[in-house]
């Protein structure tokens, strides 16, 4: 199945084939229609082409199966099944059959008003056909940009302090039209782009109203989306994914292949944004952000979000650049939270206790301790660290151990001053330190370390080198290892 947030492949138009100077195509016959387009094309010498065509091609024939004498009759029945099947278009190569295109087809395609192309004898049919392939690649290569343009556009919109307007004005730009937003109750929130008119308002506003849910029937009785034509203008209603009422209503002078892609993006990003506005769990949210900048500590607050204990989860995509917002939203719905923060390369989640942190494709993750809110700094650091371990290993999801260790054995105090007088020497150089705890952490992996620091292997080695040095320790000795992999777990 194609992937539906992949722009099909636009169509080529006619026009633009007949420009292109290294195929001499000239039209003889039917309408010159900008409007006309080519999905691909075929050729074909059979009498009767319609069992092969599956329609917008264009038809390709050196008038192999034209007989002798062959009159007006035999070219109109022949150009009628064209049309019947749908074909664009016919292209007739003058050479090596005929040397001139027959006065009866040139008739018929008028009379039928089949766009009728002449091709020259030193055009083959092989370089039409490569040439309406590179201009189907040249126009989808130019629809993913514009689509992929638009999507970080969105996002960007969606991180304004009014995101909300800002997505409509984004959205109804990236159309060319009118983008509006309706409340559960069918009242317009926010709109944006030119007014269509009191018509054309109308009609969206009845069209919202087929995918807008009742609340008295199931959730998947009504569709997700509709759409109409009205004054020129093509409506489309989206119903928000919340489940709140909310649609996102748009009107378009045009259809072009990405747009439903775009469109979709925005009502995926409204669907976040009026969810959090209005759920309960929104304004819990909200109302622990307050109390957090007035003062409170993380322990006062969490209540507000439910749960008593988190996980803290790193996530970073596999083969990617930086994750961008609505990534990072979607891999925060994939585990279950909206708890979500973008810190450069590297998503951080805070997923409630009673979840399970599952493989997300994509995504490697790093899982720390379940903790309560006093703890979430350290769980924090715990992530980060399964996080890079789990990239140096390739695993898709690594957790931290949260069993009892014999480091609880060790009064806390002492611990910490024991371990703070063991890496004094290298306390100073937090590279030195975090190559230190990675290395021993992978045990004793260069490659595996230096993928994780993101830094050479050589890098690393000096790195350890000048650890051995400073700490006058030999790091190939397990029991020295040993007491400085705890004494790097205090700190």
């Amino acid at each position: 199945m194609p992937d539906p947030a992949v722009p099909p492949t636009p169509p080529v138009p006619l026009d633009a084939l007949l420009a292109r100077a290294d195929l001499g195509l000239r039209r003889i016959a039917g309408p010159a229609d900008p409007a006309v387009v080519v999905h691909w094309a075929h050729t074909s010498e059979m009498a009767d082409p319609y069992p092969y065509l599956l329609g917008g091609e264009l038809l390709l024939s050196a008038g192999v199966h034209v007989p002798d004498g062959a009159g007006a009759g035999y070219f109109d029945a022949y150009v009628s099944r064209i049309v019947a099947a749908g074909g664009a278009a016919l292209g007739f190569g003058v050479a090596p059959v005929h040397d001139t295109v027959p006065g009866a087809l040139v008739e018929a395609c008028e009379m039928h008003g089949l766009p009728l192309l002449e091709v020259p004898p030193r055009t083959t049919f092989s370089a039409v056909a490569r040439a309406v392939w590179q201009l189907m690649a040249q126009a989808r290569t130019a629809e993913l940009r514009r689509v992929t343009e638009a999507q970080q556009s969105l996002a960007t919109a969606a991180a304004r302090p009014d995101p909300v307007p800002s997505v409509l004005q984004q959205l109804a730009r990236r159309l060319g039209g009118r983008a509006v937003l309706y409340g559960p109750e069918g009242t317009r929130i926010a709109a944006a782009g030119t007014d269509p008119g009191e018509e054309t308002r109308t009609a969206l506003a009845k069209l919202a109203e087929v995918v807008r849910p009742s609340g008295q029937e199931p959730s998947d009785a009504r569709p997700s989306s509709a759409s109409d034509t009205v004054a020129g203008l093509r409506l489309v209603a989206h119903a928000l994914g919340n489940g709140e009422g909310f649609v996102l209503g748009t009107a378009a002078p045009q259809r072009d292949a990405g747009d439903h892609t775009i469109a979709s993006v925005a009502a995926v990003l409204l669907s976040l944004l009026t969810g959090e506005r209005h759920s309960g769990s929104g304004a819990g949210r909200s109302s622990a952000l307050v109390r957090l900048l007035l003062g409170a500590a993380p322990a006062e607050v969490a209540p507000l979000l439910g749960g008593d204990r988190w996980w803290v989860v790193h996530g970073r995509p596999d083969g990617r650049a930086a994750p961008d917002p609505v990534a990072a939203s979607a891999l925060g719905a994939a585990l279950g939270s909206s708890l979500v923060d973008v810190s450069g390369e590297v998503v951080r989640v805070l997923v409630p206790d009673g979840r399970t942190v599952e493989r997300v494709p994509g995504w490697t993750l790093g899982v720390s301790a379940a903790a309560a809110p006093r703890d979430w700094p350290a769980a924090d650091t715990q992530a980060a660290r399964a996080l890079a371990r789990a990239r140096a290993t390739r695993t898709p999801v690594l957790r931290h151990g949260d069993r009892p260790a014999l480091a609880d054995l060790v009064p806390p105090h002492d611990a910490d001053a024991h371990a703070r007088a063991l890496l004094a020497p290298i306390e100073r150089s937090p590279a030195l330190v975090d190559t230190l705890r990675t290395w021993l952490s992978l045990h004793g992996s260069w490659d595996r370390t230096a993928v994780a620091l993101d830094v050479h292997r050589n890098t690393v080695r000096q790195r350890i080198a000048r650890c051995a040095s400073l700490l006058d320790a030999d790091l190939d000795d397990p029991d020295v290892r040993m007491e400085l992999w705890f004494a790097l777990r205090r700190t």
